[in-house]
């Protein structure tokens, strides 16, 4: 029974491990060769070593999408996570059609990627968009948004706040979680609001902001719809994300190994920033069953 159990447990799971095997697996192993090669698509590959890498220190362009990214990510994260935890503590609370909120705050993020950056065209227009005709509206001069080079990551930094609805459920999700308890044992000692947020929500919440940081950090060094769709990479290279820097070398230059190389730099970037987070967490992320941070 247990042999029979097993063949099929294998056999159920072989279609997600042949997956996992050719369409991750295999795609990595191959951009790995192909880093080390010089390769245009039509050619041959022809073995360079580490020159893709060593060039990438003299490529303006590489340094600039990594800092565009880097600006970005530094923005975007901190930012979505305040404003979806801030509607997550205010959907937590005992209001009359709570759940009719929490559909209307969720909606956003069922709005498909590419339907969602041509909207945010429309709103970014300087001239007839959304948002130019509120600040006229309340007598103050418009801007130009992503088209221009000053204001285009700030304006996609914004951008990213529509989006906060997965971020929000998870936020959410977490607040259902602290034990009640804790909330009484506050009231009890006279605590208020603040007290009871700042030594009882914010402590046991931290695994689930940590967990959100990492995910929004990863998912933002990875930007590429806005570029792609919206600027382009413009203007003047302001919004020159690295993914989609990646995407030009690869797809646009044919310099498939170049750009093989790039995906890897990401991929050990991102791995060293997530690393670097791991050990931080150590100091600020309070774990209930582990009673120690």
């Amino acid at each position: 029974m247990r042999r029979l159990e097993t063949r099929w447990g294998i056999l159920m799971a072989l279609p997600a491990i042949l997956g996992f095997v050719i369409f991750t697996i295999g795609p990595m192993v191959a951009s790995a060769f192909f880093s080390v090669t010089d390769w245009t698509i039509g050619a041959s590959p022809s073995f360079v070593g580490l020159d893709n890498y060593s060039a990438m220190l003299d490529d303006e362009l590489f340094w600039k999408s990594l800092s565009t990214t880097t600006y970005y990510t530094l923005g975007s994260v901190p930012l979505v996570l305040i404003v979806s935890f801030a509607v997550a503590l205010l959907l937590n609370q005992k209001v009359r059609g709570l759940a009719i909120w929490r559909t209307i705050f969720y909606l956003p993020t069922l709005v498909p990627a590419i339907a969602n950056v041509v909207l945010w065209i429309w709103i970014f227009n300087p001239d007839f968009g959304l948002l130019n005709s509120l600040l006229r509206q309340g007598g103050l001069s418009g801007s130009q948004w992503i088209y221009a080079e000053s204001t285009a990551v700030p304006s996609l930094i914004i951008m990213s706040t529509w989006g906060f609805g997965n971020t929000m459920v998870i936020f959410l999700a977490g607040l259902q979680g602290v034990p009640r308890h804790l909330y009484e044992a506050v009231s009890i000692d006279g605590g208020g609001v603040w007290r009871r947020f700042w030594h009882v929500t914010l402590p046991m919440m931290t695994p689930t902001i940590f967990y959100n940081l990492v995910v929004g950090v990863v998912g933002t060094f990875q930007v590429f719809n806005q570029a792609y769709v919206m600027t382009e990479g413009g203007p003047n290279h302001a919004t020159l994300f690295y993914v989609y820097y990646l995407f030009r070398k690869a797809f646009t230059e044919s310099q498939m190994g170049y750009a093989s190389a790039l995906a890897w730099t990401l991929f050990m970037i991102i791995m060293l920033v997530t690393f670097l987070l791991f050990r931080n967490a150590r100091r600020w992320v309070y774990y209930e069953m582990a009673g120690a941070r």
